[in-house]
């Protein structure tokens, strides 16, 4: 797969309210996650494609990060050929972390990149 066209942003360039959508499977999601982010892992991704519809209907653009950006170019070249306002964030959860933004549990915790 060819992903040179897709739009794709750094983490730092994601604002803090940001819509962020985070397509990884639970036990990632579970280990530290973006708090206020929209999970919808890419297993469930077609059956819960609503969800994330909903989400941007107001035209919010969406910020799609898995663990590395793999997964989330495939969804974020997805929601571009719907129509969505989304981008790739490069490196992923990965990324995220090494850059010192914040990372939540569901439980408290220590949030940590599965």
């Amino acid at each position: 797969m060819n992903f040179a066209q897709l739009p794709s942003v750094d983490v730092a360039a994601v604002p803090a309210d940001a819509l962020v959508l985070d397509v990884r499977e639970d036990d990632e999601w579970a280990a530290g996650h973006v708090e206020g982010a929209l999970h919808v892992p890419i297993s469930d991704f077609v059956s819960r494609f609503g969800e994330v519809t909903e989400a941007v209907e107001d035209g919010r653009r969406a910020y799609v990060m898995c663990r590395v950006g793999g997964r989330s170019a495939q969804v974020t070249q997805y929601l571009v050929q719907q129509g969505i306002d989304a981008v790739n964030v490069d490196g992923g959860m990965q990324a995220w972390n090494g850059a010192g933004r914040p990372m939540v549990t569901d439980n408290g915790t220590p949030a940590f990149v599965l």
